[in-house]
């Protein structure tokens, strides 16, 4: 199946943006770090957002999700972020490294995601990686899988976990590790993500508020 090169995941610690220069790159969607937990607004979230759009580009908020109640986070994230019809929702479900102790659980990124789907009426997408494998380890989970997977592994080939066919968005590179290209015009390094699919259907199915 086709691939294409188009997607990158910013957050308030990518502090150069230029969203122009990253079109002209070949730069179709941005997913940008809108709350974490039920406190936490990213401070380049609202303004990143009108200047993306402005700039032609597609648009996605994505939820750090922690040990905190999770139907709360949800409430939380869809009020900050506001979406639209045409932009996607996402749970970041990984390991909290400067607090493992708060962490999200499996569990709570059922409630999460259960959450955002009765207020929405989209399933978000799930972002994952080492420690989404550990959690299910071979079994199966009939609600994770109504979530499209994206896959964060910087090495040659996504290898996921069996819950899914396939990987819809792969995070191949932070901008550091991972296989080339690893920088944007107007951005440098940063989070770069390679859709399952041609061009044309990423643009088609963004565009429907969800990448299934």
């Amino acid at each position: 199946m086709a691939t294409c090169n188009a997607v990158i995941d910013l957050s308030h610690n990518n502090s150069t943006v230029d969203f122009q220069r990253a079109r002209a790159d070949g730069i179709l969607g941005i997913i940008h770090k809108a709350t974490q937990g039920t406190g936490f607004i990213d401070r380049a979230y609202a303004q990143r957002r009108q200047a993306a759009k402005a700039a032609g580009l597609l648009w996605g908020a994505y939820h750090f999700g922690t040990a905190a109640d999770p139907v709360a986070q949800a409430k939380f994230f869809l009020r900050t972020a506001s979406p639209g019809a045409n932009d996607l929702m996402v749970l970041d479900f990984e390991n909290n490294p400067r607090n493992p102790g708060n962490t999200m659980s499996l569990d709570q990124a059922h409630s999460f995601i259960a959450a955002v789907k009765d207020a929405s009426g989209i399933t978000p997408g799930l972002y994952g990686g080492r420690y989404l494998q550990e959690q299910l380890g071979n079994a199966t989970d009939s609600l994770l899988q109504n979530c499209w997977l994206w896959w964060s592994q910087y090495s040659p080939a996504p290898e996921i976990p069996r819950n899914w066919p396939t990987w819809t968005l792969w995070q191949y590179t932070d901008g550091h590790n991972g296989h080339a290209p690893r920088a944007v015009d107007g951005v440098g390094p940063c989070d770069r993500d390679q859709y399952q699919g041609a061009m044309e259907e990423l643009r088609a199915k963004w565009a429907s508020g969800t990448l299934l």
